[in-house]
């Protein structure tokens, strides 16, 4: 699977939760860490767990999870897929990080499939 390809179906299974605002940004260029960020909220901590659950789930046959931090509050969730770490926030605190603002030289990939 490619790094788009995992990002892509990253996507499709935060959205069958209902995640908020996702978006995709293409930072390989930008660090070294991962080719894509993915980045969206939830409306309340228990939706933002629900996300994370249901992306380590859908993905455990497809793709190794390196990491996971952040689960137990819900506050910010990070889950490292390698080439595609996704962070989920609750919406306040994505509000108060604002990882699109730090990452605003990365382009954003369109979000269509």
């Amino acid at each position: 699977m490619t790094p788009i390809e995992k990002a892509r179906l990253c996507l499709t299974t935060i959205l069958e939760r209902k995640a908020i605002d996702p978006i995709l940004l293409h930072v390989e260029n930008l660090t070294t860490v991962a080719d894509y960020f993915l980045i969206t909220g939830g409306n309340s901590t228990r939706q933002v767990q629900a996300i994370a659950r249901h992306l380590r789930k859908t993905l455990k046959e497809q793709a190794p999870l390196y990491g996971i931090e952040g689960e137990q509050e819900a506050q910010w969730v990070l889950l490292d897929y390698g080439e595609v770490v996704i962070h989920i926030f609750y919406q306040p605190i994505r509000e108060f990080y604002d990882l699109e603002g730090l990452w605003v030289e990365a382009p954003e990939v369109s979000l269509e499939m």
